[in-house]
């Protein structure tokens, strides 16, 4: 028996007993009516129609008639089939969406729960669990950001892989999301590049107490702050404040963000036709992400942004992997199971036992700091990336134009002293110079002039 049905039969029995004591006299109509919860005027009614009809007078003439708002019988059918074929396991609220952008359904969300529901197409969402407080919201965007992964089977036909998602605490505004096959500190840092680039520095990031996040002594204890990890390590640098969550209900906003990625994603990646993870990333960016937001952001208590603008700061040379290494003899450094080669430098002759950083970039590649410096980038297999450093000349090279110089100073001393020498002298030279073997192209060409004067060249030389 419908609910209707059985209030209506309670309804009737309450009127038969007021009445019957309207009738001895105990009750006058404004007290039956008060009794009955009606106006005096409808118990008037009630009790003429019972008079000329009995009870059937009294039955609600409106069960067992359509309603003239109920949706036709072929939209009905038409829904159904929309659900079995195209949308199966949709939730109601995403299947009512689409309803209403695809298809022109004008009709109310709750309508389309309760039919699925009256279908056995969809189960009753289990009763909620006991009365918890609320966290408020941040009030301004930027004071608190939350980042988590969630391992699901995100793309039909592949293994299951984690969606790496950097939300807003003051909004639920998605800022970053892309999937990736396992969660770390790469992952960590490509999230932090997209956002602080897009947005501006934070004042905190809310996470889980991952591995890659902090150092925990005990399992399930207290992180120890004083051994920061590479993304802690980064955080400090940036000036950005790192809070550990010790449960997971004090990350329920995130949760219930993932509760939703993890129904809708994949259907809207099947229904996208998309297959491949470069893909499904290109899909998020620029398609799903904003219309997300669009449909479950909010507003922000108060206006204004706490996102500090990045100015004068290489972001890239911060967020990824930092550690030391010493040079070793051959000016190469030791990293993992690669040799990364200095090339030469301006700066220095060598860096043999110097002690340098290598930083690891969420790509793979390499770089080599000497403090502020770079004396190196590698690819990921440690070839080098670009041209050397540029080196400083030697210096012989700056002696050349002293040599040109002193060239010029043996001329002009033999052009000062040829006219100082004496006619028999001159004669000697003149018989020199037309003696076989020593023309002006012999090699073993003499002249009385030449010893004294590469004897002064020499002692110029040695003089510079």
């Amino acid at each position: 028996m419908r609910r209707s049905e059985v209030l209506q039969g309670v309804r009737m029995m309450r009127f038969r007993r007021v009445l019957a004591r309207y009738d001895a006299g105990e009750l006058n109509q404004i007290e039956a009516a008060e009794m009955l919860g009606i106006t005096e005027r409808t118990f008037r009614r009630w009790r003429g129609r019972f008079d000329e009809e009995g009870e059937a007078g009294l039955l609600d003439r409106r069960l067992g008639r359509p309603s003239a708002k109920r949706v036709p019988a072929d939209d009905e059918a038409e829904i159904e089939r929309l659900y079995r074929t195209r949308y199966s396991h949709f939730n109601a609220r995403h299947f009512h969406e689409h309803l209403v952008g695809e298809h022109r359904f004008h009709w109310s969300y709750t309508w389309t729960k309760l039919f699925l529901q009256s279908k056995g197409l969809l189960e009753k969402a289990p009763r909620r669990g006991a009365h918890r407080r609320k966290r408020p919201r941040r009030p301004l965007p930027g004071m608190m950001l939350h980042q988590d992964g969630s391992r699901h089977a995100w793309l039909a036909g592949l293994a299951e892989m984690d969606l790496i998602v950097t939300m807003d605490d003051a909004t639920n505004e998605i800022y970053s999301a892309f999937l990736v096959e396992e969660e770390g500190t790469d992952s960590t840092f490509r999230a932090l590049l997209e956002v602080c680039t897009r947005q501006g520095l934070p004042l905190s990031l809310y996470t889980d107490r991952g591995s890659h996040y902090f150092y925990t002594p005990e399992a399930g204890g207290k992180v120890d702050r004083t051994q920061p990890t590479q993304v802690g390590r980064a955080l400090a640098q940036l000036g950005i404040e790192h809070i550990a969550a010790y449960s997971p209900e004090a990350r329920g906003r995130s949760e219930r963000m993932f509760a939703t990625l993890q129904d809708r994603v994949p259907k809207e990646l099947v229904l996208a036709g998309i297959v491949t993870v470069e893909a499904a990333n290109i899909w998020l960016r620029d398609t799903y992400i904003p219309a997300h937001n669009a449909r479950f952001a909010v507003k922000a208590e108060q206006e204004g942004s706490a996102f500090v603008p990045v100015v004068g700061l290489d972001l890239t040379e911060t967020l990824c992997l930092q550690e030391e290494r010493v040079v070793g003899n051959d000016n190469c450094v030791s990293f993992e199971t690669r040799k990364l080669q200095i090339p030469e430098s301006p700066l220095r002759p060598h860096f043999v036992k110097a002690t340098v950083k290598v930083h690891q970039y969420p790509g793979g590649d390499l770089a080599i700091f000497h403090g502020r410096r770079c004396l190196g980038r590698y690819d990921k297999d440690g070839r080098p990336l670009g041209e050397p450093a540029t080196v400083a000349p030697r210096p012989a090279a700056r002696l050349a134009p002293r040599a040109e110089a002193v060239k010029d100073a043996s001329r002009r001393a033999s052009a000062v002293a040829a006219p100082s020498l004496t006619a028999p002298a001159r004669g000697a030279i003149e018989r020199g110079r037309s003696a076989p073997g020593n023309g002006p192209d012999s090699p073993t060409r003499k002249c009385p002039l030449e010893t004294p004067l590469l004897k002064r060249t020499k002692r110029k030389r040695a003089d510079t």
